[in-house]
């Protein structure tokens, strides 16, 4: 199986969480390639399973991310898993309130909400849960558990592909 991890990232911190992604899909087996959307055209990324993930800038996935979605070949994705994340802050340094945040975001005022959006605007069909992660300052770093949570719910994901 194929895996795709593709991502922009502004400060880094989008780009640290796709390479945790990507190392689990790796460490589960599979043929991994991690791009920044902005150096694949969409058109051409094929795969069995494809995470996208973009900084939450206005309450939305950046421009590049956009164009990378809306470029996609709905029929190459019809059918298999995409699953859209995103990095979002500041929040809350303190674990307890930083994870009723995330519980709380709002519904389209992130980038997972756009990213899922676009794409389900194309015929593509995207995994139910949005993966947040936070960003604790306004330009980074990313919280302390973000990495971890981001390791823990793409093993989840595994186990589901892994699933008749």
């Amino acid at each position: 199986m194929k895996g795709m991890v593709a991502y922009d990232s502004v400060n880094g911190n989008t780009r640290q969480v796709a390479e945790a992604i990507a190392e689990v899909l790796k460490d589960g087996g599979l043929d991994v390639e991690i791009f920044s959307v902005k150096d694949r055209a969409p058109a051409e990324v094929t795969g069995d399973v494809l995470f996208i993930g973009s900084p939450t800038r206005g309450g939305k996935m950046t421009k590049p991310t956009k164009v990378f979605v809306e470029g996609l070949n709905a029929e190459v994705w019809r059918g298999k898993e995409v699953i859209a994340f995103d990095t979002l802050g500041p929040l809350s340094k303190d674990a307890e309130r930083r994870r009723k945040q995330l519980e709380s975001i709002d519904v389209g005022k992130n980038a997972a909400t756009t990213i899922r959006n676009a794409g389900e605007e194309r015929g593509i069909n995207f995994h139910p849960q949005l993966l947040h992660f936070a960003v604790v300052g306004m330009w980074g770093p990313l919280a302390d558990d973000a990495l971890d949570k981001a390791r823990e719910v793409a093993r989840e994901i595994m186990v589901g592909l892994r699933k008749p």
